[in-house]
């Protein structure tokens, strides 16, 4: 009886493990597909009451969404020829996001997505820290990236960080703020890729 069991843990084990395997091969994305409507929902136009950022779960959401939005721009932008006036369009859309318009801010980005062949990114596990240097206080967003091909196949996670501020925007005698990038994918900063498909 006792062989017996052994055989079957000798068995079973190992088929768990190469079921896990095979089924994380074959993660597909699940979202949207991206399109001209990404462009027009993620132009960076909105502002944001004092009341709508006081908790830390609303900073997530807001933080997470902006993620999105840059990731959606990017996916578009890298999938495209990069010399059409759409992508022309994207990218503007892109530099949207930042407080300065530097192309420096967008190219790690664009070139792992590029050397990764990305036509799908999804953001998961978001979490917002401040850290304080000198006087300044200096906000930041760390996150798990998942990516897909054109296929929806899964390719890789990556965790990265992104620093963020919210700037002072006055409407209508209201203090609001918008939300910019400082950096985004900065390498320095930045952890190696936490998860590959097995081969």
């Amino acid at each position: 009886m006792k062989n017996q069991n052994k055989i079957y843990q000798f068995i079973i084990i190992p088929a768990i493990i190469v079921f896990g395997i095979i089924s994380s091969c074959n993660k597909k994305y699940e979202g949207e597909e991206n399109s001209l409507e990404t462009i027009r929902n993620a132009n960076n136009n909105v502002s944001y009451t004092k009341t709508k950022l006081d908790s830390l779960q609303a900073t997530n959401v807001i933080t997470s969404q902006k993620v999105q939005d840059l990731l959606d721009l990017s996916t578009l932008y890298t999938s495209g020829n990069k010399d059409t006036e759409i992508d022309s369009v994207i990218y503007t859309q892109m530099q949207a996001h930042f407080l300065t318009k530097d192309s420096n801010n967008l190219k790690p980005l664009l070139k792992e997505m590029d050397s990764l062949k990305v036509r799908f990114a999804k953001v998961n596990n978001l979490t917002t820290s401040k850290s304080v240097i000198d006087k300044d206080t200096l906000d930041f967003a760390n996150f798990d990236v998942e990516y897909y091909d054109n296929k929806r196949t899964y390719i890789t996670t990556v965790n990265r960080k992104a620093q963020y501020m919210l700037k002072a925007s006055p409407i209508k005698f209201k203090k609001e703020f918008k939300f910019y990038f400082s950096n985004f994918y900065k390498k320095d900063s930045d952890t190696i890729k936490t998860t590959k498909p097995a081969l």
